[in-house]
Formats: C-alpha cells, structure tokens, sequence
C-alpha cells in the first residue's frame, strides 16, 4: 500500500508539473499572438506603421517599374476606348476613372484595408485642396491637349514639364539640382524631342491648353512627392482624401470642356466594359504613380514618363516593324544614354546621402553616449560632495 501511495504521489506531481509546463507555454503563446497582433495593428492602422511598409514593400525600383508597365497598359486601354468605342469625352473619362477609383478605395476602407491617413492638424487643408485642385486640372488639361494637338506639339509641352519642376522647386523649396544632372536633363529631353517630335502641326485652342497643363502637371508630381517624404501619408491615404476634391472640379469643368453628347452615347455591355477596363488602369495609374513619387521625386517620374514614350517608340520599331526614321532612332539612343547617365548620378547621390545620414546618426548617438556617462559622472560627483 505504501509503494501504491508514493506512486500515486509522483502521478500527481509530474502531472502538476506538466499542467505548469503547459499553462507557461500557452501564457508565452498567448503573449506572442498578442505582440503580433499589436505589430500588425501598428503597421496598417498608424500612420507611421503604413508609410514604413509602403517604404518596405515599394521600393524606388519596384514603383518606378509598375508605374511604367501601367502606363503601357492604360495607353492602350484609352486607345481602345477613344478610337474603337468611340467615347471623345475626354474629362467625363478622367472623371470616371476617379469615381472607380473612389469606389474601390471606398470598399478597401470597409474592409479596415485601406491605411489610415494622418492626423490634419499635421498637413493643412489647403495643402490637400491644392493637390485635388491641380489634379483635375493636369489630368484633364492632359486628355484635351492630346484630343486638340498633333503627337509632335503634345511631346515637346511634356519636355517643357522638365524645366518647370526644376524652377518650381528651386522657388518653393530652395532644391538644388547639380550641374551634372541639369546637363543630363537637358541630353534626355534633347533626344526625346529629335525621337518624338516629327510634326509641329499649331492649332491655336490647343496650344493654350497645353500651355495651361504645363504648370499644373509640374505642380501635381511636386505635390504628390513632397507631401509623402515630408508627411506620414501613404500613396492610397493620400489618394483617399484628394480624390473627392478631384471629382468635384470634374463635375465643373466637364460641360465647359467635352463636347456635348454625353447621355446619348451608346452604353451597351462592349462599350461599358471597355471603359470600365480604361478606368481600372487609371486607378492602377493614380496609384503606381504616387508610390513612385513618393519613393523617388518628381524629376524622376518626368524621366520615367520619357523613358516609356521612348521604348514604346523602339517597341514599335523592333516588334511591329514600324519605320519611324534614322533621325528619331538616333534621337531614342541620345535619350537612352542620357537617361542611363542620369540614374547612375541619381544613384550615387542616395548612396553618398545614406553614409553621410548614417555617419552623422553614429556621430550623435556616440556624443549622446558621452553625455549621458559625463552626465552620470557629474552627477556622482555632486553626491559625493553633499556626503
């Protein structure tokens, strides 16, 4: 009976102590579900959560790239929608484009997947009432100049788009480019001229209106980059709230812009979707291009929207066997080199910045270190002597 008894004794100790086994790794568990639940809270419902996993999912590289292959893609979607649908309202399109997007982003928020914005008190209104104002007037002024202008006068109103970032953000910012890359700025929008412009063709009404996008549009990239480097806004935060503002100067501006004939078009299913289709690749558009401003600057998104008027024309030349002529092909080449060149020097600047930002944060960290063991010294000292 006494060896039963101590038997049933060691039973119930090892089984107390594996019950406290187990209650201490299910407590271990539980705070790590916890943390991670509160890691996953901080990265998509705090503003500074969401821009860092912006930052660490889309890099420069992998924005740049999506941007440019949306374009393409939107490029021809709207080819399809002008010219085989025939839809020649060209606001009333942007102004689609911006309610699908609205909707989507609308049905992100309900389902808690679209990242919390900042506090306002931190960007002032006008900021944003800016920023939507310019918007629709670069998107819009953009559709009509293309409608109204021969390819060649709409190219040469992009390359002036260069020159205005460059002069807006020395005035606003005080931005410095150096000499090395306003030399290369200059090859690059040289050769897209020589590749692109083949006919100067003037049309008086169109002229002003692609005089009138020229500030706008550089404006609009100078917006959308600076208040995602300077702020906490993520690309679909930041496109949350400006696109109600957008839609709005939309409404205004389309029966002063579009010809009339809107309700009368033919919305059939093959009409409809075709649009439909055109305005996913603008809310994709929209999107990509706000990561890549934000991600890089608004020069670079200039050089990246020339970069792909120059592939599409080599695309052309090397697929489908178009002849655009020797001239535009030296032209693409001088653009190409000069562009390479360009990212070389954009390269080298983030590389010599990170050294430098990390050397000064080491620097600091080490005087901080000092100061805080000068201090304790001090401090120390001062006992002593009271003693």
């Amino acid at each position: 009976m006494m060896f039963i008894g101590y038997m049933y004794n060691c039973l119930i100790e090892k089984a107390s102590a594996l019950s406290l086994v187990l209650h201490s790794h299910s407590y271990i568990l539980g705070r790590a579900l916890e943390e991670l639940r509160g890691s996953l809270y901080n990265d998509f419902h705090t503003p500074e959560g969401a821009k860092r996993q912006q930052q660490r999912l889309c890099g420069p590289i992998i924005a740049l790239t999506f941007n440019f292959v949306v374009a393409v893609g939107i490029i021809m979607a709207n080819k399809m929608v002008m010219g085989t649908v025939g839809f020649n309202f060209p606001v009333a399109l942007s102004l689609i484009h911006y309610l699908f997007a609205w909707a989507l982003m609308a049905v992100l928020k309900a389902l808690y997947l679209l990242p919390i914005a900042p506090p306002l008190k931190s960007t002032p209104f006008s900021s944003l009432f800016a920023l939507g104002a310019v918007m629709s007037f670069s998107t819009g002024l953009a559709n009509i100049s293309l409608k109204h202008n021969s390819v060649g006068f709409y190219q040469m109103a992009k390359i002036a788009v260069t020159p205005t970032i460059v002069v807006a953000e020395f005035i606003i910012f005080q931005k410095k480019v150096s000499l090395q890359k306003v030399i290369m700025l200059v090859v690059v929008s040289f050769g897209v001229a020589i590749a692109t412009v083949t006919d100067l063709e003037f049309n008086f009404f169109g002229a002003c209106v692609a005089l009138a996008w020229i500030i706008p549009s550089a404006v609009n990239k100078i917006l959308w980059s600076n208040l995602q480097q300077i702020g906490n806004w993520t690309a679909l935060a930041l496109m949350w709230k400006t696109t109600p503002i957008t839609i709005f100067f939309f409404i205004v501006l389309m029966p002063l812009l579009d010809p009339p004939g809107l309700l009368s078009f033919n919305w059939d299913f093959k009409n409809s979707s075709a649009i439909i289709i055109s305005a996913l690749f603008g809310f994709l558009l929209q999107w990509s291009g706000a990561l890549a401003l934000g991600a890089t600057s608004a020069l670079a998104h200039v050089v990246l929207g020339q970069f792909k008027t120059i592939v599409i024309m080599l695309s052309g030349y090397l697929v489908f066997n178009s002849d655009p002529g020797f001239t535009s092909l030296c032209g693409a080449v001088i653009a190409l080199a000069g562009m390479s060149v360009y990212t070389y020097l954009g390269m080298k600047g983030s590389g010599t910045s990170g050294r430098r930002n990390s050397l000064n944060s080491r620097q600091n960290s080490h005087f901080l270190k000092s100061k805080v063991i000068t201090d304790g010294e001090k401090q120390e000292t001062k006992t002593v002597d009271s003693v």
